[in-house]
This record gives C-alpha cells, sequence and structure tokens, in this order.
C-alpha cells in the first residue's frame, strides 16, 4: 500500500512546522525521514494518524485521498504507528494492551482475550518476535514493549507502519534486532515510515530517504549517501563526524567510588560492591544494558537513592549521604538520564529552568527574592550559546520539543563551575548536529580538568569519548578496558561474559 502527502503545512502560532511537504512512500517500501529534532518530522506523522490536522494539503493512500481526522481513521486506512513513547499500560498484560478499544466479547458479555492472544501468537511467529501475549508490560525489557506496539498495528492490518524515533530507547543489541524486523515486515508487503535523526540506521535499513530542515522538503537520497552527505543536509552546513579527542591529562582523583551497594525498599541489592575512581581531566563512560545498575549508580551520586552504604568522596570530601541540593553546590554537574521526569520542570519557564541549580544563589537571588531579569538575561546567553529552539524563553519548558529539552539541562549544567560531570544519555534524542555540539562540550568539560562519568547505550559514544570504559552487568563493574577494545568484546562484556582477568586500561 502507498501512502502520499502533498502540500502538507502545518502551523503553530507564528512556528511553521510543517511548510507545503511532499512525500511519497510506495508499497513494501522502509522509506526514512530524516531531520533534527524540531525539523517537524513527528507533526508530519501525526497529522498523517490523526492525533493533530494540518492547515492545509492532502493525504492519499493507494491514490485515493483520505480525511483522517482522528487514529480510528487511520487505522481504518491500514496506517498503523508506534510512537517514540509507548502507549502501553505498564500493570496490564501484552493481550490486555493489544484489545485496548477494540474489545470483543463473548458469551454473557465476557471479554475475548483467547482470540486476541491466538493473534498474537500467530504474528510473533510469523516475524519471530517472541513475545508472551500473558506478560504483564511493567516485566518486558523496552526492546519487548516496542514489540507489543508493533503486534498491535499488524494485528489491526495496518499496511503502512509510521515508527517514531524508534530505536531511541533501545539498546544496541534491540536495535539491530528492530532493523531486522523491519526488513523482515518490508519483504512480507508492509510499508514502512521509519523517522530517525541516526544516519547509520538509515544506510542500513532504508530504501530511500526525504530529509526535512526546519519543516521543509531540502533532499532526498539513496542510503548509499555518505553520512557526511545526509548529515550536511539535515543541519544545513558541512559537519564531522569525527570526534576529535586530544591526548588526556590526568590530575589527582576527583570521585572516588569505594565498595557502593544500593538497595530497593525489599532489601535487594541493585549495585553491588562498586569501587570507581574518576581521574581529573579523565571521561570514564560506564557501558551496559540498560537496566543493569547505571541509572541507579548514578542516581547514588547526587543523593536520589534512599538505600546506599559504602563511601562516595568528591575531590576529597565525603559525600556520602548528602542530599541534591548539596551535591549539586559541591560541584556535580548531573545530566539525568530522564529530562522529562527529573530535568525539568515542564510548568516552569525556559528561562527558570535554565538557571534551576543555582536558583537560591546570586546574582539570580538574593535570599527569597528572585531576579527575574537577571534570569532571563543569562537564559537568552545559554540559548544562543546550545542552539535551544524556541518561541519564547517565558513559555514553560514543556512547550520544547524532545531534543530541546535535552539542550536546556545540558545548558544548565555545563553552564557554571563544576568538579565532575554526570552524564546519562546525554545524546539520547539528539540529532547529528547537537551530538556533535554535545561531545565537544562534553571532551571541553575534560580538557578543561574536570572528571567526566559517562553513562551510555551508545557504543559509539563511548568508545569516541572515554579514556577507560567500565562495563556493568547485574549490578556490578565486571570490566574497566580501553576504548581501543573491540565493538565484539565489549558486546560480549555487556552479555555479561566475564574476562578470565579483569584488567585496568
Amino acid at each position: 500500500m502507498s501512502l502520499e502527502l502533498r502540500g502538507i503545512t502545518k502551523s503553530f502560532g507564528s512556528l511553521v512546522a510543517n511548510d507545503s511537504i511532499d512525500f511519497l512512500v510506495g508499497d513494501g517500501e522502509i522509506h526514512a525521514i530524516l531531520g533534527e529534532n524540531g525539523a517537524g518530522k513527528s507533526t508530519l506523522m501525526n497529522i498523517v494518524y490523526g492525533l493533530t490536522s494540518s492547515d492545509s494539503g492532502k493525504i492519499l493512500v493507494d491514490g485515493k485521498e483520505l480525511d483522517i481526522k482522528t487514529p480510528a481513521d487511520a487505522l481504518a486506512a491500514g496506517i498503523g504507528m508506534v510512537h517514540q513513547h509507548f502507549m502501553l499500560i505498564p500493570v496490564f498484560t501484552v493481550a490486555e494492551n493489544i484489545v485496548l478499544g477494540h474489545e470483543k466479547t463473548k458469551r454473557f458479555g465476557l471479554l475475548d482475550l483467547e482470540t486476541a492472544k491466538e493473534e498474537i501468537r500467530r504474528v510473533s511467529k510469523e516475524f519471530n518476535f517472541d513475545v508472551d501475549p500473558d506478560a504483564l508490560v511493567e516485566t518486558l525489557p523496552v526492546g519487548i514493549q516496542q514489540r507489543v506496539e508493533i503486534i498491535r498495528a499488524l494485528i489491526y492490518d495496518a499496511k503502512v507502519l509510521i515508527l517514531d524515533e524508534p530505536t531511541a530507547v533501545l539498546t544496541p543489541q534491540e536495535t539491530d534486532e528492530l532493523l531486522r524486523n523491519m526488513k523482515s515486515l518490508r519483504d512480507k508487503g508492509t510499508s514502512i515510515v521509519f523517522i530517525t535523526h541516526k544516519l547509520r540506521e538509515v544506510q542500513e535499513a532504508a530504501d530511500k530517504i526525504t530529509i526535512i530542515r526546519r519543516g521543509k522538503v531540502v533532499g532526498t537520497a539513496l542510503p548509499s549517501a555518505s553520512q557526511e552527505e545526509l548529515a550536511s543536509l539535515m543541519v544545513g552546513r558541512p559537519i564531522s563526524l569525527e570526534v576529535e579527542k586530544a591526548q588526556g591529562k590526568f590530575g589527582k582523583p576527583v570521585l572516588t567510588i569505594e565498595n557502593l551497594n544500593i538497595h530497593d525498599v525489599t532489601g535487594r541489592r541493585l549495585v553491588k560492591n562498586i569501587s570507581l575512581e574518576i581521574r581529573s581531566g579523565e571521561v570514564v563512560a560506564v557501558a551496559g544494558v540498560q537496566g543493569n545498575g547505571q541509572s541507579e549508580l548514578a542516581q547514588a551520586l547526587l543523593g536520589l537513592q534512599e538505600f546506599v552504604d559504602g563511601k562516595i568522596i568528591l575531590d576529597g570530601k565525603d559525600i556520602t549521604g548528602s542530599d541534591v541540593r548539596e551535591c549539586l553546590h559541591a560541584g556535580i554537574a548531573y545530566v539525568p538520564e530522564s529530562r522529562e521526569l527529573d530535568g525539568l520542570i515542564g510548568s516552569f519557564s525556559i528561562a527558570e529552568n535554565l538557571i534551576l541549580d543555582l536558583h537560591d544563589l546570586p546574582p539570580y537571588a538574593k535570599g527569597p527574592v528572585m531576579f527575574p531579569k537577571v534570569v532571563a538575561k543569562e537564559g537568552d546567553l545559554r540559548v544562543k550559546e546550545f542552539d535551544v529552539r524556541l518561541q519564547n524563553i517565558q513559555d514553560p519548558a514543556s512547550s520544547l520539543s524532545g531534543g530541546n529539552k535535552q539542550k536546556v539541562v545540558l545548558a544548565r549544567e555545563l553552564s557554571r563551575p563544576v568538579k565532575l560531570v554526570v552524564a546519562s544519555q546525554p545524546t539520547r534524542g539528539l540529532d547529528v548536529g547537537s551530538i556533535e555540539f554535545v561531545h565537544e562540550r562534553i571532551l571541553a568539560e575534560r580538557d578543561a580538568g574536570r572528571g567526566v562519568l559517562l553513562f551510555s547505550t551508545e557504543l559509539d559514544e563511548v568508545i569516541a569519548l572515554a579514556d577507560r570504559i567500565a562495563v556493568m552487568y547485574a549490578g556490578e563493574i565486571i570490566a574497566i578496558v580501553s576504548p581501543e577494545t573491540s565493538r565484539a568484546q565489549l558486546g560480549l562484556l555487556m552479555a555479561g561474559v566475564r574476562p578470565e582477568n579483569k584488567a585496568s586500561a
């Protein structure tokens, strides 16, 4: 089935999100839409799926113009969508999530889940998805939850499948599996719109590529195009994809972690006997499949974990048990894993979010009084430096796109003098231009003598930035290796295959 868009235009106030966009995905084709954050990719697909309406333009399926006003209209036309943030209810089973909104009953009004389970098993077998219909969604890894979303679209006979930033929350292994599944779906006749900003994935999976910049189509390409060509079209300027890292000049320890254990409320150990040292002028990257204790370790350094024993020493001072405010003022910059939950206060203005760490200190405040003009002036400087795209700095942070929210967090944390930078997934959801900028800033912090503890599931990022790599598995650091270690060996370590002898680079 083909999907064609003609002249789609959508504005939000003075912001033109989509400007006369033409687009065509053919029958049994993977067509990637490539663009920076805020380029208008998701808005375009939300129009196709009936989540928002266009100001003008046409949507055609197999050459026939359709009036799609709701997701039900889209599904009826054979269009399914898997959103970047999954639309699943954690406490429901896979089968219950899939029938939600399409419930069928049997005798006496009882919910007919068995038919849905059979359909789930059929689709799982056909595409090698391996999904248990009776599993609770909250117990499933993120990659399996994504399969549930895809199965839901396929069960309701989607012939065009829209995947919105589908790899944003996946591990490298889960990403590779998704790309294989996409090709399998295509080979069986499903047309796929693949929204992304990741160049390697586009080259590996797409048949055609459309590039959008600031709401307009600026070019089309084949996957044989170089990454530099694609990146330049995305950002509108030449861009280097190579990370240039100078020889490190390591100083004394900035952070020392000694025999750190973290427990949950039941007493189960989430992090086990971790000891690690980060020197000034050094990037130590923590690699591992998500869910192996990295998040808890990062949070513990900021006083965000309650049940902690062991020692955390920052520049010679024991900060174990300190609260968040004390840790920040002691000299830790923190880029949290979830910008939505932990990085921003959505109802506060963008300007206020840019000085949250220092809101109670001069020149932004004196006693209980904050100085809005000073806050706005400082905010304007940081917005320009970090290329945060917004309409007004006094707008709530919730009005920003995901990538621009991340830029606000980075601007706040990397614009003040600190001793240690703790960065969890700092480039998640960012485009190549922004990633280049973030990498440069992280290395600038390192070269200025700060210690950097980087948590990332992106192996390319880990290898490019790290001076040493600590691999976590099941709450433990099972090896500390050099960034020259092969991807294959790192993959084995991340899967829990322990080396015979732990070695420090």
